[in-house]
Order: structure tokens, then sequence, then C-alpha cells
């Protein structure tokens, strides 16, 4: 017959990991979080932690299995544990030290991780063993009968270690979110309860399963029971991966489904009545306007008219070029789109915009905007109609769209996007080569748009830029994930001229530093200290990134800008801190009034693009335009919300 399996300790050390993880969930961060938001980072992180731990004490415990004899005594036993579990700490610990950390090795990063886990759940392990042999002990002592031993300590113990590592590390919260920005904590632990209630029923289902799956296999296949537990968590996982993959597919089909149905904006007969011939989808067009999508055809009608219309919309004033510069247009402003229905291939993409550049005179402009879109194929409305008041429309501006999901489930269309770009920015160098001069050429990108528009550079530094012709860049909210970015503003690449860069958070920290390095940097990456977009990463799980470490920007309140510096109270946590930066990201991208302030850059737009562009502009024009470009919004969210909200 075969040994009966000792109780697995598992459930509970996964409980006292969760406990003394808890606290630190309600750090402040980037962002103020509501009490659904704190409920989920709370109830997320101190879950992941508690099956990470369970996961972990499984394997510890299997592994004291093979290394102490099944014959002995329980009480043997379990001492045998608890010494594993500690000798995990010290082993967890050396690896830590041979491996310090290094940006962009997420190997390392992994190995790193995994031996934190490793000696933090030996930590808790051989805590709970300890304090629950102290319990026997005293219960024995005074003759309890087990009602003291029966009692739950994994909680205590870690609320212990959390007030412990609370002392360690000094108060750390005094310069966290304040007492009217927090969320209200009752509210915020009783969603966390919910969320690590079921959290913790998914798990202990899941450990029952496993646990199941162990004794089963063992009984017919050699091996004890701890060592095919591991089996069953294995299986689990898969099961979890394909069900997940599932619902993902079938969720990106009625999302795609969506951006791409041919529902009017503004009314059935929109496209000829109010698309120039100069912008794709209008009269004479190569791109049909069902092809543009639904951004592609917003952005149609977005466009700045040269001159007052007439027959305007109801509702919309008269904010012509000519009536806000107070003169007379140069030219009607060129705007080139291509969705992903205009054509089938990238390059079929690009031949056919590098078609409607010719058709449209374009490359006669002055000022031609590459532009990559957000990942539904959104191009900010205020930079464009920005760039149309300051050239007095003589610009032109070309978009490929790559995807129609928004920009944080489009991270798998990154490489396609890059080389769509490179191929359109090397058939633009090409053709104004050919013709023997022609406009400027600039970029512009917002959020996955600034990392799809960086990545045709990728390994080629600011030395790419020049070689393919690229005069200036304006990048907003770059994504962390951008490994361009990483590249030209850390170390020191022979590629790379670091005058020609500067990553700021506001239009007064460009000028400073202007006037630090005696000219203007070329290639801007705007990036509010505050947008968790531009600080939200996977690595934040096993790495503690440097916007984090001694050198953070000093928190500081900018008028009429979006706020500089990084709060105190914010440090890396392994899961927490991950969790935290999720919800920073989620609350950057929330509407809001029009404003420079987490990742809204509209308000920012006009004297970043006016210095940056190199397009010098009047005082009062500048305000002009500025006015201009807030009441175009207000009116273009009631038109493009009010007449197809189907769409």
């Amino acid at each position: 017959m075969g040994q009966v399996p000792a109780r697995s300790h598992a459930p509970g050390v996964g409980v006292v990991m969760a406990a003394a993880t808890a606290p630190g969930t309600f750090a402040g961060s980037l962002s103020r979080r509501s009490a659904l938001d704190q409920g989920l980072v709370t109830g997320l992180a101190t879950g992941l932690h508690y099956l990470l731990a369970a996961g972990g004490q499984d394997t510890l415990e299997a592994t004291a299995r093979f290394l102490i004899d099944g014959k002995t005594s329980p009480a043997v036993r379990r001492a045998g544990a608890i010494a594993v579990d500690g000798a995990a700490v010290p082993l967890g610990l050396l690896v830590l030290r041979a491996l310090p950390p290094r940006a962009d090795d997420p190997l390392r990063g992994l190995v790193r991780q995994a031996a934190w886990r490793l000696g933090a759940t030996g930590l808790c392990g051989a805590l709970l063993g300890g304090a629950e042999l102290g319990a026997q002990a005293l219960d024995d002592r005074l003759r309890l009968d087990g009602r003291l031993a029966r009692l739950p300590l994994a909680i205590p113990v870690g609320l212990a270690v959390a007030f412990v590592l609370d002392l360690l590390r000094g108060r750390e919260g005094e310069e966290g979110q304040s007492s009217d920005g927090a969320p209200p904590a009752l509210s915020s632990l009783g969603i966390a309860t919910g969320v690590v209630g079921g959290l913790s029923a998914a798990g202990y289902g899941e450990h029952l399963l496993a646990d199941l799956a162990g004794r089963r296999l063992s009984a017919v296949l050699p091996g004890p029971p701890e060592l095919w537990r591991l089996t069953g968590h294995a299986g689990s996982l898969v099961a979890l991966a394909s069900g997940a993959s599932t619902v993902w597919h079938r969720a990106m089909r009625g999302i795609e489904a969506g951006t791409s149905a041919d529902v009017p904006v503004l009314e059935d007969d929109e496209a000829e009545r109010w698309v120039p011939s100069t912008v794709s989808g209008g009269p004479g067009s190569l791109v049909p306007w069902a092809g543009l999508g639904r951004e592609g055809r917003r952005h149609a009608l977005a466009t700045v008219r040269p001159q007052p219309l007439a027959n305007r919309p109801d509702g919309t004033p008269d904010l012509s070029i000519e009536t806000v510069m107070g003169t007379p247009a140069r030219a009607a402003p060129v705007q080139v789109y291509v969705g992903l229905d205009s054509a089938p291939t990238p390059r079929e993409r690009v031949d056919l915009a590098m078609a409607e550049l010719e058709r449209t005179g374009a490359l006669d402009r002055s000022l031609l905007v590459l532009v990559s879109p957000t990942g539904t194929g959104y191009v900010n409305y205020v930079a464009m109609a920005a760039v149309q008041y300051l050239t007095l429309g003589d610009v032109a501006s070309v978009t490929l769209q790559y995807s129609r999901r928004p920009s944080p489930l489009s991270l798998g269309m990154v490489k396609t996007a890059r080389e769509q770009n490179r191929l359109l920015c090397l058939r633009v160098l090409e053709r104004i080569r050919a013709r023997g001069g022609g406009p400027r050429v600039v970029l512009f990108g917002e959020s996955l748009g600034a990392h799809t528009s960086q990545d045709v550079f990728l390994h080629w530094g600011t030395l790419g830029l020049e070689a393919m012709g690229v005069d200036r860049a304006l990048w907003l909210g770059t994504p962390y994930g951008s490994k361009w970015m990483r590249q030209v503003t850390r170390g020191d690449r022979l590629d790379v001229d670091r005058d020609t860069v500067a990553v700021v958070n506001d239009h007064d920290a460009l000028t400073r530093l202007t006037e630090e390095r005696g000219t203007p940097p070329r290639f801007v990456l705007l990036s509010h200290d505050n947008d968790g977009v531009t600080r939200f990463g996977l690595d934040l799980l096993w790495f503690p990134p440097d916007w984090l470490g001694p050198d953070r920007p000093t928190p500081e309140p900018v008028p009429d800008a979006s706020p500089r510096g990084i709060p105190r109270a914010m440090r890396w946590r392994p899961v927490t801190t991950f969790f935290q930066s999720l919800v920073d990201m989620k609350n950057a991208q929330t509407p809001g009034p029009y404003r420079a302030f987490a990742h809204d850059y509209r308000a920012d737009l006009p004297r970043f693009l006016s210095d940056v562009y190199g397009l010098p502009v009047a005082p009062d024009q500048l305000r002009r335009i500025e006015e201009a470009l807030q009441l175009r919004e207000s009116v273009r969210e009631k038109l493009f919300t009010a007449a197809a909200p189907a769409g």
C-alpha cells in the first residue's frame, strides 16, 4: 500500500505571503485610484502572490520529500520541511547577489524573480512552520487539547512580516497620496476581499484538482504524490491558457468588426459633401471611402479648410485657416490616409499611399508629415489641425493604418507597422531624391503610434533618422516598451547624437533645455511624468525601473501643464508595482477635459509643433490657434458623438 501523503502547507504559506504584501498595495502611485481601482490592485496583487507562493511551497515540499525518509514521524518530516524552507532563503539571496539587476535582460530578470520568490516563499514557510510548532508546543504544555494549535496563524504571521518590513524601510507614506485623493479604505478592502476571495476559491479549487491528480498518478506511476501534484498544476495552467486564448480571439474579432464597419460619421453622403479633393476618400481619390475605416473617415472630415466653408453643418463655427490666422491660406492641406481595408498587404498600402501623394500634389508642399496612428488608426485631430494652421495649409500628411484594435491590444502588430512605415519612409526619400528636392520630412506619432514610428530606426540611433532624410520628429506619450527610446536615452551609443534628442514633460522644460544646449533638439519625446502609458511595461514584474530610482524627477506643479515628478512614496515592489502601473496606464487614458495631463497632450501641441517643426508664428496667432483648437475639439466631439452613435 502507498503511503498517505502529508498535508500540504502551501495554502497557508500563500496566505502569509498575501498578508505580508497587502499593505504595500495601498502606497501612492502616478494617479489617484478609485475604490474599485484600489480593490483590484490589492486583490490581484495579493491573489497572485498567494498563488505563486503556494506553487513555490509545493516545490519546496516536493524537494523535502526527496530528502527526508518517508517512514519518519510526522513531526520529523515537518521539521525537515521547515529546514528546507529556511535553506531556500540564503539560496535565493545568493542568486540575487550573483546576478545584479540589468536593464533589457528579461532572462536575468526572470531568474532573479524566481530566486526572490524562492527565498520569500521559504521565509514565509519557515516562519509559519515555526509558529505552528511553537503553538503546538504551547498547546501541549498548557494541555489545551489542540485548541491553540488549531488556530489559523497564517494571517497574523503575514501581518507581522509586513510590520517588520515597514519598520526596516522607514515611513514611506508621508509623501504618498493625500487624504483627499486616497480611495475609501472600507470600500477598497471590500472589493479587494471579493477579488481575493474569488482568486482564493479558484486557487483552492485548482489545488484540490492538482492534489487529486497527484494521488491518482502516484498510484499508477512511479514517484510520490508531491511530484505528480506539480504535473496537476501544469495541466491547470495549460487549460487556463487555452481558455484565455479562445476568449481573447473572440473579443478581438468583435472589436475589429466595430472599427471597420461602414457606418456614416455625419451622414450618408458625407464624402461627397464634406471631404475636399486633397483628402483621401474625397472626389477623385484613389482610396475608397469605405476602406478608410471609422478612424480614417473621421480624420478626413476633421481637415481644416483653407477658406470659410459655405453651408457648414449646423453648430459649426468658421475655423478656417484664413479666419483663424487672419491671413489667406497658402494652399489646401493634403491628408493621405490608407486604411487596412484599402489594400490587402503592407506593400500594396504603401504603393497606394505613394500614388495618392502624387495625385494630391503632396510633394509640392513645403512640409510632409509621416504619421503613425494609434492602434485603432486614430490620428490626433489637434495635432494635424495645428500643423495646418501653422503652415497656412502648406503641408501634407500621410498615414498608414496597421491595426483596428485599441493600442494596448495592438502590441502584436508593432512589427508589421514598423516594416510598413519603414517602406513608406524609404519610398518617400527615393521619390524626393528622384525629383531633385521636395518638402521637409518630419515624423509624428502618439502612444503606440510613437512606438511604431520610432521602431523604424531601431538599432540605428539618431543616425538612422538623418540617413532617411527625416528633419524633425515629435512623439507623444511614447510607451515604455519602445526599445529605440531606451537606446537613444541610455548609455553611450556611437550612432546617437544626444544633443538632438530630448524627453520632456512640458514646454518650459523644452525651452530650458534648448537654452542649455544652445540649439533646439530635433527629435522630441513629449512624455508627461504622470502618464502611466510611458511607465508601464511587463518588466515591472521583475526589474526595478530607473524612473523609480534615486534620480527620479522631483515632484513639482507646473502652471497650465502636466505636473512634474514621481511621488516619493512610490517604489518598486514585485508584482504590486505592475498592477499599480497597469491601473495608472488605464487612468491616464480616461477621457477628460481639454488640458495637458497624463496621456492627454492636446493642449501642449501648438507650442511644441511650432518649436519642434520650426514653424514660427506671431504670439497673437498662436493664441488664436490655441483657442480655435479647443473650440474645434468641442464641436468635433458633439458632431461625431451625436451624429452616428452606432459607429
